[in-house]
């Protein structure tokens, strides 16, 4: 299985907040989207950073309560790792795992394809190894 075959089975659409956009802001989007991270982009449309659900615990750590009224791209990750659509659930699981990454943009030429997470691709990976489950099961019944 690849990263497009992850992308297949999500919603269309990224969601994304402003570089300007305060951290209370991307709070309140992250609960109603009920999701653990943002793409920032700015103006342009470009990929200028992740801000996550561990960005406000580190901003409320550091700053306390005051640290919901400061913007986004104090807090976000800047040097954002993507992934490619043709790239296997075996890498990108290796590159969340060694990057301790939850959220992974997927980039193809230069254009913003999607977000997949660690849940995306464990449920992913959980399929592929209850398919592969079964054709033995059923290699096994045939009388091979």
């Amino acid at each position: 299985m690849f990263v497009a075959d992850i992308l297949k089975n999500k919603s269309a659409g990224v969601i994304s907040i402003g570089p300007e956009a305060t951290v209370a802001e991307a709070a309140r989007l992250l609960a109603e989207r009920r999701i653990g991270a943002l793409i920032v982009l700015d103006d342009a449309g470009a990929l200028i950073g992740v801000f996550s659900e561990r960005d406000v615990i580190r901003g409320l750590a550091a700053d306390g309560p005051g640290a919901l009224d400061r913007p986004v791209s104090g807090l976000m990750t800047c040097e954002v790792v993507t992934t490619a659509p043709d790239k296997t659930i075996a890498e990108v699981m290796q590159v969340m795992t060694e990057r301790r990454f939850r959220h992974l943009p997927v980039v193809a030429d230069g254009a913003l394809k999607g977000m997949i997470s660690i849940g995306d691709v464990v449920k992913h990976r959980l399929v592929e190894t209850e398919a592969e489950a079964q054709a033995l099961r059923d290699y096994v019944l045939a009388g091979h």
